[in-house]
């Protein structure tokens, strides 16, 4: 198996799940939060939703910047503020991610990619090392984002196993 097919397939497992936890998010909590230090709901589902595009932008740009001197930032966020309308942010976002790995080579995967805030190099490394950080962040945020669900009173679907509200392994 290449490393591109590899990152293909976990991108599909992936989409699944989060898509199974952005299905639960209950519309009109966008600005709820389980603590003042927490992030919004709406602002941690739509991240959910939405970091598969940061797998394109590893693919198809050399770096990106978080914090430019400037105050720019190519990285808008919509209010994506109900479950529908993430779900299909979730797909246009993994679409996107799809077709940059479908399109590239191994090569190319293990060439430099860089993360900076303010023109400074915070990370890099080969592409394929950092769209599985990639990975990894989204596993991170929508393991939060379950918790989020349980405080609102919504189900937890099932995500590596079974869970309190869905027995399936999935």
């Amino acid at each position: 198996m290449t490393t591109k097919d590899f990152l293909l397939a976990e991108l599909d497992r992936e989409v699944g799940r989060s898509r199974r936890a952005l299905e639960q998010v209950p519309d009109g909590k966008w600005d709820w939060k389980p603590h003042d230090k927490s992030m919004a709901c709406g602002y941690l589902a739509n991240m959910v939703a939405t970091i598969p595009s940061w797998v394109a932008m590893q693919v198809t740009r050399n770096d990106l910047d978080v914090a430019p001197k400037d105050g720019s930032s190519s990285m808008a966020m919509e209010k994506n503020d109900t479950s529908a309308k993430l779900t299909r942010a979730l797909d246009k976002a993994a679409g996107e991610a799809r077709e940059a790995l479908q399109r590239t080579s191994d090569d190319h995967l293990k060439t430099t990619w860089q993360l900076k805030a303010g023109g400074h190099v915070v990370q890099e490394a080969p592409r394929f090392e950092m769209i599985q950080d990639t990975f990894n962040h989204w596993a991170h945020h929508r393991g939060q984002l379950t918790v989020y669900l349980r405080l609102l009173g919504a189900k937890v679907p099932a995500i590596y196993g079974p869970s309190a509200d869905d027995k399936a392994f999935k």
